[in-house]
């Protein structure tokens, strides 16, 4: 196994073969730069791009990923070998003592940001069992799976501005609720505040023009990596909007995701084969690549001044659809995808009480509580609340991880203030 210069501490989430990409700044330069993980450290690399073809210099010079995304899968592939080179023993960067000390920074000193100008955020809804638990909560067993469920990726268009990195506060929100049926709506403070363990990629490549489809099997090309994502949920708000036309408000008080983006390249160890789907999709939705991942998800809660617990352990390879089929399936009207726009997983459950990946099935409703450390219990989140995603894949010594993905809630402003 190759091994870095740079010091990586074992069961670490950035080894050198994961290279995960972002976007930070220090207090000394708080111009963004791009860099990639490594170990404890981030390698600047505004700082090296001169050791870098000249064809890709400008993209590793800007201040967010868009650019690279761009360059498509080819240049993605040399910037990672490069930058697998440069961190190298004995390579043309650990002999330049003096460049070191200004390209590799320690992560407890840097500030990290929105790794792209995110410019159109779609939300799937992926995972069959997290469909089928709130069919059966809404709807009861015989209804869980709306007839369209099984046939095509289903999905909505998110509010990309409301897209925040890690450990950005989020309000909770105020909106119109129906707490008592057959009654007149109320307003107020959102009650059923939850999260949403999801997992979302990167476009990356040209894109397709408007009216242009990009195929199933040529998919792949434009996934550029993967991040973990929380998309925050007021339920009760949902509840009462949603009919005829989905989420709303409901879904864009904020979405937080991870600051680190891991290329697929890093996730191929962990390829698993694609969900078995019956009945049998449609031409424009079959790929025979396998495109699913064994990636271990964890949802921690921290209430304010208390301990952490896990209340969540699920897998991305729960999900159903895989990107491929969500791609197709976004541009088989026509509709062009640009680099730097967000795809999402949607919920991702498994089979088992304790992989449930929301408080809404977590506490099946509302009807029984979580449990946490310190003899606490919750149905949904409260305000001081911490929710802390982790990701990672592990096989054969080799730890690729996803870094955090976490946001406290802030109480809501009351209205007039």
């Amino acid at each position: 196994m190759s091994v870095s210069f740079v010091d990586v501490p074992a069961g670490n989430d950035f080894p050198l073969q994961n290279l995960p990409y972002g976007v930070f700044s220090t207090k000394s330069n708080p111009q963004k730069h791009l860099c990639v993980a490594i170990g404890n450290y981030v390698l600047d690399l505004f700082g090296v791009a001169h050791l870098y073809p000249a064809d890709v210099q400008d993209a590793l010079r800007s201040s967010t990923l868009n650019l690279l995304m761009s360059l498509g899968y080819d240049a993605w592939r040399i910037v990672r070998t490069r930058t697998h080179e440069l961190l190298l023993k004995n390579s043309q960067l650990e002999h330049d003592a003096t460049l070191v000390k200004k390209v590799i920074i320690p992560q407890k000193e840097v500030e990290m940001h929105l790794p792209a100008d995110v410019g159109d955020y779609t939300d799937f809804y992926s995972s069959i069992h997290h469909a089928t638990n709130v069919g059966i909560m809404f709807r009861g067993k015989e209804n869980a799976l709306m007839p369209n469920w099984r046939h095509i990726p289903v999905g909505y268009h998110g509010r990309a501005s409301s897209v925040v990195v890690s450990g950005t506060p989020i309000r909770r929100p105020l909106g119109q609720t129906l707490p008592v049926e057959g009654q007149p709506p109320v307003f107020g403070a959102c009650k059923l505040l939850d999260f949403e363990l999801e997992m979302a990629f990167f476009v990356g490549g040209p894109g397709n023009k408007l009216g242009e489809r990009i195929p199933v099997e040529e998919a792949w090309k434009n996934v550029f990596g993967f991040t973990l994502m929380n998309d925050w949920s007021a339920r009760d708000i949902q509840k009462w909007e949603y009919v005829p036309l989905g989420p709303f408000t409901a879904k864009n008080l904020g979405t937080t995701i991870s600051p680190w983006i891991i290329p697929v390249a890093a996730l191929e160890p962990f390829i698993v084969n694609n969900y078995a789907q019956d009945p049998e999709v449609f031409p424009y939705l079959k790929h025979n690549k396998s495109f699913n991942f064994d990636i271990n998800l964890l949802v921690s809660l921290k209430p304010e001044n208390g301990e952490e617990t896990v209340i969540c352990k699920s897998n991305y390879k729960h999900l159903y659809w895989t990107p491929m089929q969500q791609i197709a399936h976004h541009t088989v009207t026509g509709c062009n995808i640009r680099p730097g726009d967000l795809m999402a997983s949607g919920t991702i459950s498994g089979e088992t009480e304790d992989s449930f990946g929301s408080m809404l099935e977590l506490s099946w409703r509302g009807t029984k509580s979580v449990q946490l450390n310190g003899n606490l219990t919750r149905k949904f989140i409260q305000d001081g609340d911490e929710i802390i995603i982790r990701g990672y894949s592990e096989r054969n010594g080799l730890r690729i991880g996803f870094g955090e993905c976490k946001g406290k809630v802030l109480p809501a402003i009351p209205f007039g203030k």
